[in-house]
């Protein structure tokens, strides 16, 4: 798998999660529902900015 495809999986992920989290919000659902996926939209975004420092430090070495 080359580091562009692990930067874009990163980024689809997180951006998936954030999608969830505002449909959830959007037509009222669960508040525990919408907290649990902004929790993991963070935990995401953190793995995809190590990923792409990660791929930034690979590439300049």
């Amino acid at each position: 798998m080359s580091s562009n495809t692990l930067v874009l999986l990163a980024c689809l992920a997180v951006a998936v999660i954030l999608v969830l989290g505002l449909a959830n919000m959007m037509r009222g659902g669960s508040a525990s529902v919408s907290q649990r996926l902004m929790r993991l939209r963070v935990l995401l975004q953190f793995v995809a900015i190590v990923i792409i420092m990660g791929v930034v430090w690979w590439r300049s070495a």
